[in-house]
Order: structure tokens, then sequence, then C-alpha cells
């Protein structure tokens, strides 16, 4: 999906109104405007470009502007489309344009940019990780080699003021080329030749779900075994390798100079922040580097330490608590990854703290702090779900200021499950009444009829799981149900054997919620693997085996704890049955409730139906999921 495609004549001959085209498309594909920084960048950098590609004899060649690539919210600048000279076969060149005329190294895969705040991406491995994607995304590319091709173009710059990032290792899906470099960059433009079908091709075929290539869709549980104990699976992509890389680079600094280090990396749901954890996990452990993960979740811990250490249980003592480093040895470690931070509490203390330990203890974020030279908190400030979870980067900025440490902060942009739509997050949003965003229906915000995720609602809890069961069948992955904390969670009853009780009961249809933890019920998964055993559908599950996870399709019943009422969202403390939600203050608890609920509604990486209890508040989720 390209915000705008014509021949690179067409393109070049409005190159006037050029920005302004691509600034109305984006206004209505994204529903949001475009930043006056990104405008600019395509008065300056298009028709710099497109002059070039005029000049090699390819007016004809057509240009997909502004291109998503496959489920995901990444657009890369260009693609040049065309065919092979010799093969005459597809053959795709995508671009990533620069307008910066001076750029340093900033070690490993990183550079500096003056005026710039933080490191950025090298240019030539920003364009590589995108030529990998699409080929990984996409399974035609993958069965022609050398279809697909990179390169970086920083035209206000000359080679003498970006001489040393010229001498990053090249390969096809990354070459660099600069004002004084143009006819090398020409003779290269020469080699695509215009076949305009294999773009319409490419991108008519970018599936649907039932068309999803699997390399899309993979998900993380999936991937941790190898991911850990062999190579790297994840392409990482933009600011994700900048948080990857930062890491590393602290992790030398930490080496060479004994300085600590505190990297923060931000990001909504989906945006990656678990999939940094992991490879990282993986590359320390490949380079001997004393590293663990540690989380606050209960599931999300004894997953990882289930799926990772199948072939390997030594590999499970990788896996930690944040509770776990009460007494730990200062610096003991080179790097403690903090995942799902958010979940970080005031402190580590429980009624099983011995009482020696419980008269030493601290904050739990200076624990953490300090039991590492790198310390590396990935969090959703928008994940809150329960009172006592303090996990910010406030807290943890001034906790590691005081501790005399540095911090380097690193902001994930986009959305990586829910199909990499870039609609999904900003429909919730307004569903929700989010920030600022206004509540639209579905169907108003996805105007192309490509678009990768799925919304819809249902008329009772019935349709919603049927509609889940048809998904599963038609489409294949997995599917869960999950609801708010609004129904009696009872222990199994024994007769004869253990069951699980229907205790969610909306008129006659009835389902058990997830097993209990440490209530272990035959042919039902521990509550840990409610999410990744396929025993878990027919459950309902909550907010606690629900988050950090994902599955293919989600089913979401909205309780009748959070309800519309005269045009806005009402949390109802009376029927909440969270022991520990119900005793948040009054605006806490709507906060927690209504982050509860997003938590639920992002989940699924291929499609969402939701569902109220409430008839209100029903006819409101019809309205938007239209």
């Amino acid at each position: 999906m390209a915000l705008v495609r014509r021949s690179a004549q067409q393109l070049l001959d409005m190159r006037d109104r050029l920005h302004t085209l691509l600034e109305e498309q984006a206004r209505i594909q994204f529903e949001s405007g475009i930043g006056a920084a990104e405008v600019r960048s395509w008065q300056n950098s298009l028709p710099a470009f497109l002059t070039d590609v005029v000049d090699a004899g390819l007016g004809h060649v057509e240009v997909l502007l502004e291109h998503k690539l496959p489920h995901n919210p990444k657009r890369v600048d260009v693609v040049l489309c065309g065919t092979h000279p010799r093969r005459g076969t597809p053959s795709y060149v995508l671009v990533e344009l620069k307008q910066w005329s001076h750029a340093e190294p900033a070690g490993d895969d990183l550079v500096r940019v003056p005026h710039y705040p933080e490191p950025v991406l090298h240019p030539v491995e920003q364009v590589r990780r995108y030529c990998h994607y699409l080929v990984d995304s996409t399974p035609s590319l993958a069965e022609q080699p050398g279809a697909v091709h990179g390169l970086a173009y920083l035209h206000n710059a000359l080679e003498s003021g970006v001489w040393r990032l010229s001498r990053y290792e090249m390969d096809e899906y990354g070459h660099l080329y600069t004002m004084d470099t143009r006819s090398r960059l020409v003779d290269r433009l020469r080699a695509p030749r215009h076949r305009p079908d294999h773009a319409g091709r490419r991108e008519s075929g970018r599936g649907r779900p039932a068309q999803r290539p699997a390399r899309a869709s993979k998900p993380l549980l999936d991937l941790a075994a190898r991911e850990i104990q062999e190579r790297e699976q994840f392409v990482l992509l933009d600011e994700q390798q900048v948080a990857y890389s930062s890491v590393l680079q602290a992790v030398e600094r930490a080496r060479t100079n004994r300085t600590q280090t505190v990297v923060v990396v931000l990001g909504g749901p989906g945006s990656g922040k678990s999939v940094i954890a992991l490879s990282l996990l993986g590359e320390l452990a490949r380079r001997g580097r004393s590293a663990y993960h540690a989380t606050g979740s209960s599931a999300f811990t004894n997953t990882m330490r289930k799926v990772a250490a199948k072939r390997a249980p030594r590999v499970r003592s990788m896996f930690k608590y944040f509770n776990d480093f009460m007494v730990a040895e200062p610096r003991g470690l080179e790097v403690l990854i903090c995942d799902e931070a958010h979940r970080i509490r005031e402190t580590s203390v429980n009624r099983y703290t011995r009482a020696e330990v419980r008269e030493r203890a601290r904050r739990q974020v200076v624990e953490l702090i300090d039991a590492a030279s790198v310390p590396v908190f990935l969090l959703d400030e928008h994940q809150v779900v329960r009172p006592g979870e303090m996990g910010s980067l406030q807290e943890i900025t001034a906790a590691a200021e005081a501790l005399g440490c540095r911090v380097e902060v690193v902001h994930l942009a986009g959305q990586y499950r829910c199909g990499g739509s870039e609609f999904f997050d900003a429909w919730v949003a307004g569903l929700l009444g989010i920030g600022h965003r206004r509540a639209t229906p579905w169907s108003e915000l996805v105007t192309r009829e490509d678009e990768d995720f799925v919304v819809r609602s249902a008329g009772s809890p019935a349709d919603l799981e049927a509609w889940l069961l048809a998904q599963r069948s038609e489409f294949r992955g997995t599917a869960r149900l999950a609801a708010g904390y609004c129904w009696r969670w009872s222990d199994p009853v024994v007769d004869g054997t253990k069951a699980l009780v229907d205790d969610v009961e909306i008129g006659d249809w009835r389902r058990p919620w997830n097993a209990k933890p440490d209530k272990r019920v035959p042919d039902a998964p521990e509550s840990h693997y409610w999410a990744s055993d396929e025993r878990g559908f027919g459950q309902v599950g909550c907010v606690y085996t629900a988050q950090g996870f994902e599955y293919d399709w989600a089913g979401v019943i909205f309780g009748p704890d959070f309800v519309r009422r005269d045009g806005r969202w009402v949390a109802r403390r009376e029927h909440s049955h969270d022991p520990a939600v119900r005793r948040a203050s009054e605006e806490h608890f709507h906060r927690l409730v209504r982050n509860t609920y997003k938590v639920l509604l992002t989940r699924g990486m291929r499609g969402v139906c939701v569902y109220s209890t409430d008839a209100e508040t029903r006819e409101y989720l019809e309205e938007l999921a239209r």
C-alpha cells in the first residue's frame, strides 16, 4: 500500500505539488496530519531523486511513494518497480532518502546527525532491514533471489561530509550514495526496467487474513527457543534496532569505562518491546555476557521458561521475576532486561519475605538498577492495570539519576501486532477515550480495501464465540476469548474429578475462567499457559493471563464494570470482582479499568471482535466496529 504510485516522469512533472498530494493521501489513509518536517523532506528529497531516475532513462518506471511494508507500520520512502534486464524477472529497488549534509558514526550501526537528540540507525542498515523484512514477508520474493535491492541516498551530502558512514559494510540490500557520487547512483538505477504488472500483483497480493504470509505473523513464543538457543529470528527495524544497538554499546562502555547506563525503551502494545528483549537475550548469550530477562508477570515468565527451555532446561534460569533481585550483588550482572516494566512495584516485599531481608528492602526500581551494569527497561505506561504498579519513564529516570547513572531513552513507533495496522491504535484510543482521539467507526478509518486487520462486533457472547471459531477454522491460527474481571472466580469443584466452574454467566451462555494459578485441572492448561496452549480456547481469559501475549483472533467481552452513559465511559466499582482494583481511588480505578480493556483489545494479530453485556455500550461498540 503506497500513498502515491505513478511513473517517475509523471511524478517529476508534478514536482511542485507532489508534497501536497502526498499530504492529502496521508490525511485520508492515516486520518491524521503529517508533520511539517516530513512535508519538507518530500519537497526537498523527492524531486532530486526523481530527476536522477529520469536522467537514468527510467522515466517510464513505476514508482511507489511512502510504501507501507506488509503487516507493518513502517513505510519505505520510494520503491522502484521493474524487470531484471537479463532474467526478465520482477525487480524492486527500495530507496531511503536523507536530507542530511553531515553525519558521524555513533558505534556499530548507529549514526549521530546534527540537531537530532538521539542516535538513529545507519541509513544503509535501515534500508537493508526493510529489504530483509520485505523478502521474509512475501513468499514470491523469497523464491526469487536477487529480486530486491536497497540503497540510501544522501542527496545534500558530499562524501567527505559523511565519508566515515560510507565505510560501512555494503551489499545488494544496502548501498550509500551522496551528491558527488550521483553518477554511480545513475549507473545503478539503469538496471530495473518498466513492467508495471509486477508491482500491481505484489500489492494486490499483500494478503488479507486468509493470504497472510507466515513470516508476518510469527508468534513470539514459537520463536523463543530458537531466538535464545540458536540464531536471531526477528528482523528489527528502525527504532527497534536503535534500542538493540544502544544496549550493546552500553555493555561495551561498561566493560571498558566501568560506566553504568540505564536504557529505557518506550512503546505501545505490539511495538516490538518483547521482540527486542528476546533478540538482546539471545545475542548477549551468544557473546558470553551475563544477562537475565525479568518481568512482573507470572504468566509471561513461566511461559518463557517453558518454551525457551524446551530443549535446554538450564535456559530456564535466564527468566526471572522483578522481586528476585532484593539481595542481588551490586552490578553482579552485565545486563538485566526488565520486560513489561510498567509492572514494577513500589517494593519487592511480600508476605513470604524473610524478616532480615524485609528490613534491608529498597524500592524495587532501585534494586533492579543496582543489579546490573546495563539495566534495560521496556514499558508501556498505558498498560498499568493494578494498583501499586508504578513503572514509568519518570520513576525510572529519577531513580537512575539519583544513583549517578547515565540514562538513554528510545521511543518505539508503530504497531507490529494487529496486522501492523496504522489505524487500529487510533481506533482503540478513540473507542476508549484515550488522549484527544475522536471515536471513529472502523469503516471510516479504513479506506483501503486491502487493510489487513479485521474489526467486528457481536450481538451476544455466543455470536462472539462463533466468530472466533469461524476465523480459526477458515483462516487457521489461534483464537482466545477474554473479558473484564466482572464475575467471581471460583476454585475448581471436585465431583469425582476436578473441573472448572462456569463463572462467566451471560443469559444462558456460560463459560469458565481460565484455571487459577497453582490450581491444576485436567484437560485445561495452567493459568500461565492459557494464551499459548491450544486448550485455552473455551475458557475466558482475564487481563493477567492475556497481558504480554498475542494470538491471531481476539474476542473481548466488556463487562458491566465499564459502560457508556450519556456519551462517556463510566467505570463502576460495584461490578468489579478484582479485589486489588476495587481498592483503588476513584480516578485511579477508572484508569485501571480502561487500561484493562486496552490490553485485551490489542492482543490480536489478525482481528478482534467485541461484545458488551450492557445494551447502551453494545450499541456504541456496534457503531464503531461497523
